[in-house]
């Protein structure tokens, strides 16, 4: 049993070390801002100044090319770092051992005669310690009950137990209506501001506003009512130091915007302080940590080793952002279990070919190379790129041989030929690519819906949801994949949720280097505003285009499989974690560095 989860850490995909590449509806805040947005929905269903300049003297010509140069910074992670990170031997069996006695012991805890707040409140210590994954079965089934056979008139009066009762049905996928938190209302259908001395229930109704959905007007309500009294409430010096962490915790982020990895290694450190926390659960949990970095960690390694192989980052693309750690981040941020082993080491290898390819589309082609390239990319042939500059050769290569790769390991395990869809989704994000690239030619600031319809793609979507797909997916449908032909909506929406992220971290440097006007300039050229106004609006637009994953997410009737589904919520949860501080993939920082050795480096203490 214990070899069957963790024998996961070894499945992962054969080295390539021999190959080549081996607008959401919402009252402006502001009254000149008052024109009709563009849903995520409706625009998922619509398909020069710089800091540095290097001379290129072109093998194929004699002329001379001037390119530009984003000086990006190095990595901070090397390949001799990363191959030399310490494996700390938790996979070893005396630890194995160990784990399996307490997961049966908490197995045990879940199947207790205790009341339905008890059960409540275990799940979620479960499921924020990170470790709910191991009783999915258990859990849907508790929950599945409690909400089909409980009275909820038991906790109508408890406003605590209402948020997480209504929190976890939802998040389990069974229906629940807003409707629960009308008795917390008064006469003037307000929340009754008696509720406020309740921080462990203003805490929780804040965390279940987060899941709102499209014209869930008391959600919304909701979400105003306590972040205003809870900014208020840790300002009282006599509050309790631990509740007042967690409060301002979670006003920084709610949780259901939170990468996961990233809360539970927060959490668990938390509820090693609470006075009632049960030990056996907290050693399991730090086990299970530390166990799964390990797994990171041999990924990471021969990620790195594929990396290297590859050669990207050497003479001929050295403009190009050396972010192996960072993209093996956001496949990890996407799926975290360790099933999901083969779908990260392939998504890690996608990122990296997407940040060259924007590189050179960005920073380093001209626009008939660019033109080249993308025709390259359409025709699929490998015999057929001696037209192209050799730094287009060596990417093209590159792509071409590890997409195959790919397309050969799904063949062997599901059954699939995935390349036309796999092409299909690369030549997509070139032609997104190259339309971005004349509009800075030209110095053009496109219309906010005319940049939305192509930046959803742009930020890497296609391959990126196709290629989850084929990795994710335990089977594969027709139907399905015919509905993969125009991408999902769920998908599109987190994909945009992530452009618009992106752009609040990212498009202030890039405008000083002469990229193209990203969204915060084409609102202020559009409606004639300042910065501030720009940005205010922009975040508006990102927490109306999460109610409206929200609502594809808890009302999703599809051919497709939830473990792909899902992957659009954490999707849309890496845009926070990359781009809270600025752009912490394009320049990474303090923050994100920090955030890398916990993850990934440091092991919980289990003293």
């Amino acid at each position: 049993m214990a070899c069957s989860f963790f024998q996961i850490a070894s499945i992962g995909f054969a080295s390539t070390a021999q190959t080549l590449s081996s607008f959401p509806r919402f009252s402006p805040r502001h009254e000149h801002c008052n024109k009709k947005i563009i849903s995520a929905q409706k625009c998922s269903h619509m398909i020069s100044n710089t800091k540095a300049q290097h001379v290129d003297y072109s093998s194929s010509s004699s002329s001379i090319t001037q390119r530009r140069s984003a000086n990006f910074q190095p990595t901070l992670w090397t390949n001799d770092y990363l191959q030399s990170m310490k494996d700390d031997h938790f996979l070893e069996e005396k630890f194995i051992s160990r784990f399996e006695k307490l997961k049966d012991a908490t197995k045990h805890l879940l199947h207790e005669n205790k009341d339905i707040i008890h059960q409540l409140k275990l799940i979620d210590t479960l499921r924020q310690l990170g470790v709910s994954y191991h009783f999915e079965k258990d859990i849907k089934e508790a929950i599945g009950a409690i909400n089909s056979s409980m009275n909820i008139n038991f906790i109508k009066n408890d406003i605590f137990a209402t948020s997480l009762f209504f929190r976890l049905v939802r998040e389990y996928g069974y229906k629940v209506s807003q409707g629960v938190f009308d008795s917390f209302k008064n006469e003037n259908s307000n929340f009754q501001l008696s509720h406020c001395n309740n921080i462990e229930g203003m805490l929780s109704l804040y965390e279940a506003s987060h899941l709102v959905m499209e014209g869930e007007d008391t959600l919304e309500e909701a979400r105003i009512f306590t972040i205003k009294h809870l900014k208020t409430i840790i300002k009282d010096q006599d509050i309790d130091p631990i509740l007042k962490e967690r409060v301002q915790h979670a006003l920084e982020m709610p949780m259901h915007w939170r990468m996961p990895r990233l809360h539970t290694h927060w959490f668990i450190k938390m509820y090693e302080k609470e006075d009632n926390m049960n030990i056996n659960l907290l050693e399991f949990a730090k086990l299970d940590f530390n166990m799964v970095q390990n797994i990171y960690k041999r990924e990471l390694k021969q990620c790195s080793r594929w990396w290297a192989n590859l050669g990207l980052i050497d003479k001929d693309l050295s403009f190009s952002r050396d972010r192996l750690v960072e993209n093996y981040l956001y496949a990890m941020g996407f799926a975290s279990g360790p099933k999901f082993s083969f779908y990260r080491m392939i998504l890690t290898q996608v990122h990296c070919l997407i940040t060259t390819i924007d590189d050179i589309f960005d920073v380093y082609g001209t626009l008939d190379e660019l033109e080249l390239f993308t025709a390259a990319v359409d025709r699929w042939d490998a015999n057929d790129i001696d037209h192209l500059p050799k730094y287009m050769k060596i990417c093209f290569l590159g792509l071409f041989n590890s997409t195959n790769e790919t397309a050969y390991k799904v063949l062997k395990m599901k059954n699939v030929n995935c390349i036309p869809y796999l092409k299909k989704s690369w030549v997509e994000l070139c032609k997104a690519y190259i339309v971005e690239a004349k509009w800075a030619h030209n110095d053009y600031t496109p219309k906010i819906k005319e940049y939305l319809e192509n930046a959803w793609i742009s930020i890497g979507a296609a391959p990126v949801i196709v290629y989850s797909f084929f990795c994710a997916s335990e089977t594969i449908s027709n139907e399905a994949l015919e509905n993969l032909e125009n991408y999902p909506t769920i998908m599109r929406q987190s994909s945009l949720i992530l452009r618009l992220f992106n752009d609040l971290g990212t498009s202030t440097e890039e405008a000083k280097r002469g990229d193209m006007k990203k969204f915060i300039q084409c609102y202020m050229h559009e409606n004639g505003v300042s910065e501030m106004i720009a940005r205010e609006y922009l975040q508006d637009l990102i927490q109306e285009t999460w109610k409206e994953l929200n609502t594809s997410h808890f009302t999703i009737n599809s051919s497709y499989e939830g473990s792909f589904t899902n992957l659009a919520i954490d999707i849309a949860r890496m845009s926070h974690y990359f781009f809270d501080y600025g752009d912490g993939f394009g320049k990474p920082n303090h923050e994100n560095k920090d955030r890398f050795f916990s993850l990934m480096v440091e092991p919980i203490s289990l003293g």
